[in-house]
């Protein structure tokens, strides 16, 4: 299995960066996307890194934010057959609450769902894709506590109401080595979605898990809570980036070690 970093907030060589993420993986023969950033750039750096985009069989949404979906018109362009998985949830209906009590709009670009509706799939429950690559959503209760606290809403009806992350899910791959979770940014809080996938697949171990770890806004208390949480799931290594934070990311390496590695444009991971 190998996956690429298309595109994240950092780079360390001639790859471009932007605040958003998007992810080419190959398993088992079939090449898949998760993600596609917040502009074109994620594409521009696939022609750099050799990917092509038209050859991937499927992709998937990991969450209804702009800097994960912005990019889709470039890919549906580029590939002209690859679905899209995205949850039930996902609606133009995300915000954030970014100082004081004025809400911003930070969902997928408004009319993309109904613009590219055929090039959609969309997902309820526990999903197996293709034999070892299973979609899961959140099975943690009670997360519309955790995006109040964080400041994520959803408008539902014309009523603001606190995100419980309906629309966010992780991908998850089989390997000899143990599962792979991928989970863009894990608004749900990382240690639940380990739990999530631990309790989904009890006699299997978690190899890695990748993705963001929304802990950029955090204070220092709560990530060193957060860190405690996590060493206390067993998790082996965890790859983050993006909306991480560099502070967030200095307590975690502290307290973890070499669990913590960063994630960055053009970075290659194989399991």
């Amino acid at each position: 299995m190998l996956a690429k970093i298309l595109v994240d907030n950092n780079t360390r060589n001639e790859w471009k960066a932007e605040w958003g993420l998007a992810v080419y993986i190959e398993y088992e023969g079939h090449k898949i996307l998760l993600d596609a950033g917040t502009t074109h750039v994620f594409a521009e750096n696939a022609d750099m890194m050799g990917v092509d985009l038209s050859d991937v069989e499927f992709g998937v949404l990991s969450h209804a934010h702009f800097d994960h979906s912005d990019g889709l018109d470039i890919f549906f362009e580029r590939n002209d057959k690859a679905k899209f998985y995205l949850r039930k949830a996902c609606e133009e209906n995300c915000y954030s609450k970014k100082g004081g009590t004025e809400l911003s709009y930070i969902g997928i670009k408004e009319g993309y769902l109904k613009q590219f509706a055929d090039r959609f799939a969309y997902t309820d429950e526990d999903l197996e894709v293709i034999p070892g690559v299973t979609l899961l959503p959140h099975k943690t209760k009670g997360l519309d506590k955790v995006g109040e606290h964080a400041g994520m809403y959803v408008k539902i009806r014309g009523q603001f109401q606190p995100d419980s992350f309906d629309h966010e899910q992780s991908l998850v791959f089989e390997t000899d080595r143990g599962l792979v979770v991928f989970n863009s940014c894990s608004h749900g809080g990382a240690d639940n979605i380990i739990r999530d996938v631990q309790n989904t697949w009890p006699d299997q171990q978690i190899e890695a898990y990748i993705g963001g770890l929304h802990l950029f806004r955090s204070s220092d208390e709560e990530v060193y809570a957060f860190a405690k949480r996590v060493k206390e799931t067993g998790i082996k290594r965890i790859y983050t980036g993006h909306c991480t934070g560099e502070r967030a990311m200095e307590i975690l390496k502290e307290e973890l070690g070499d669990v913590i590695q960063e994630l960055y444009t053009g970075l290659e991971m194989t399991f």
